[in-house]
């Protein structure tokens, strides 16, 4: 969802300036009513019609960029630790906490990714269809 333009915002406020309450040049220029109170509100407060920035500011770090040497020294230790056993680590040594979808991104940022090798699925699938050792299943028959 894009902001809405500056020439809509500035109209709108041009009314509210002129003597119309916010709801009613809200429905003149076919915004929500809580759309317009919440752009009146602002331009009281703060003398401002501009929106506001969306997304990370310039500036601002990744949360775990701080920890890229610990993180990807985890990689190099434990080929294959998941992101579950990442955050654990991550909790436990450093006292941080992200959810797996921001440490999934840092990784994806380096390069890595985690992904199930083919022995393992075989493995999986093939340990799921046993029941009890020894057991076999009419399907399975020949």
């Amino acid at each position: 969802m894009r902001s809405l333009s500056q020439d809509l915002r500035e109209r709108f406020l041009d009314a509210v300036v002129a003597g119309a309450s916010a709801r009613a040049a809200g429905r003149r220029f076919a915004l929500s009513p809580t759309t317009a109170i919440r752009w009146a509100k602002a331009w009281h407060a703060h003398g401002t019609h501009a929106a506001k920035p969306r997304g990370r500011q310039p500036g601002q770090g990744a949360k775990l960029a701080a920890r890229a040497a610990f993180l990807l020294g985890l990689i190099e230790q434990q080929r294959d630790i998941t992101l579950h056993e990442v955050a654990a680590r991550l909790a436990g040594e450093h006292g941080i906490t992200a959810a797996l979808s921001t440490i999934w991104r840092f990784y994806a940022q380096q390069g890595i990714t985690f992904k199930k090798d083919r022995a393992r699925r075989r493995a999986a699938a093939l340990a799921g269809r046993r029941t009890t050792a020894g057991v076999v299943r009419r399907a399975d028959r020949s």
